[in-house]
């Protein structure tokens, strides 16, 4: 179990980018969703022990991360969203390195490792060919194979299907969720259906504080029968916006599909939708807007 109690950080600009964050995660996938500039990375920075916060405590079983960031070190894999590599070197040649400075001393064990993470991320075939010559999805992957050396107990990977292909993004998920059979996942993204399809328990981040927590089925469960959609013409968005809650438009063929959240049909050419995690995230947003606007007024 990861522990994360009244975790603040101010960035020395003044800027609050966490703001009394407490959450409990068990084992198994864990999605942390929120938008861009939400604070995902500096909390997963935190937990990673690659910052330390100006307040709050976090805990990892037994460990008091923040007062022994070593002993989480040695059970942590770790994928930023931007992580760099030796351009030149083989994915084998990479992973040898890195496994040699994670503690794994004997040359046998070490390459049973390395020939393991490759197998199992599906890179064994292209082992020896320069990181520079991988895809997108390819680097990810290798990414993951770096952050599982050492079995690490627990697995934080940051916006880690960004940019990706669609073949490549279910290759990629299909694979977290292996890994989060056995261990805790932490899945930080902007990306809702990555939690949808991954992740038994999550967590919405906006403005630096946790919004909304549960199931993706509990949290879509809140909006059954709530959520109307109808197609207008895109002139009539904004009147459309001033009588209803908008939570969400797109634009189809020329006409205006908007998504209402209403307790009671909003009126003529509404029908009911079934809510998704979509409209659980846009909702949330939609409404964190509006008290930010009520605040500052």
């Amino acid at each position: 179990m990861l522990s994360i109690s009244h975790l603040t950080h101010v960035y020395p600009n003044g800027v609050r980018a966490l703001d009394d964050v407490s959450l409990d995660i068990p084992a198994g996938m864990f999605g942390l969703l929120g938008p861009n500039g939400a604070g995902k990375s500096s909390l997963m920075r935190c937990l990673a022990t690659l910052q330390v916060p100006t307040s709050g405590a976090i805990r990892f079983g037994d460990v008091d991360v923040l007062q022994d960031p070593s002993a989480l070190r040695a059970m942590l894999g770790y994928l930023p969203q931007d992580f760099g590599v030796y351009p030149r070197v083989s994915a084998e040649e990479m992973l040898t390195h890195l496994a040699v400075l994670k503690g794994i001393a004997g040359r046998g064990e070490r390459r049973d490792t390395v020939d393991a993470l490759l197998r199992q991320v599906n890179l064994w075939d292209v082992r020896k060919k320069a990181l520079a010559g991988y895809s997108g999805g390819m680097r990810q992957r290798f990414g993951i194979a770096q952050a599982l050396i050492g079995n690490p107990k627990l697995v934080i990977v940051d916006e880690p299907t960004a940019g990706l292909d669609p073949e490549e993004r279910n290759r990629f998920n299909n694979l977290l969720a292996e890994i989060g059979e056995h261990v805790v996942v932490i899945l930080s993204t902007h990306i809702v259906d990555d939690v949808t399809d991954l992740c038994p328990r999550m967590a919405i981040l906006v403005g630096g504080s946790i919004v909304e927590t549960g199931t993706p089925r509990e949290l879509i469960g809140r909006l059954s029968g709530r959520v109307w959609q109808s197609e207008i013409d895109k002139r009539e968005l904004d009147t459309a916006r001033q009588r209803h809650t908008v939570i969400a438009t797109r634009l189809r063929g020329g006409r205006t599909a908007i998504r209402v959240l209403a307790d009671h049909a909003p009126g003529v050419g509404f029908a009911p939708v079934e809510a998704g995690l979509e409209d659980v995230y846009f909702a949330t947003l939609h409404q964190q807007r509006r008290d930010d606007l009520r605040k500052a007024a």
